[in-house]
């Protein structure tokens, strides 16, 4: 695994099986942000942490094919476009291969003490665009 790539895997559990015996849909989003929390902190070591939070303003997913009780998911993660306040970032969800989801979120930086939009800093602009796949 690169800086680029973040993924990881993971084995569905029975708590996030739903009535029609897969996963339920709220945990693929649940991935998708676990995803960004990994790579975000294997990037920084929490060196922005005290100052800067990310939040989301928008998600869009699209589920392709069920995963089921005990499945090894992989879920892969890597940035896209930063700019002004905002940073995309790209999830994908597979299992053995098969794409199952695929997410696209957009993230905001905020100031953490004051909790208001701040536009990126340089420092971590460059970091962020070193990273874009």
């Amino acid at each position: 695994m690169d800086n680029v790539c973040y993924e990881f895997k993971h084995q569905v559990e029975s708590n996030e099986i739903d009535s029609l015996n897969h996963v339920n849909n709220i945990n693929y989003l649940n991935w998708v942000q676990l995803a960004a929390n990994k790579h975000w902190a294997s990037l920084t070591n929490s060196k922005f942490d005290n100052k800067y939070v990310w939040v989301v303003l928008r998600h869009e997913i699209d589920y392709i094919s069920p995963a089921f009780l005990n499945d090894i998911v992989t879920i892969k993660t890597w940035i896209g476009d930063t700019y002004g306040v905002k940073s995309d970032r790209f999830v994908e969800i597979s299992r053995n291969g098969e794409l199952l989801t695929k997410a696209k979120t957009t993230w905001c930086l905020l100031d953490k003490k004051l909790m208001k939009v701040v536009r990126i800093p340089n420092n971590i602009l460059q970091l962020l665009n070193e990273l874009k796949l």
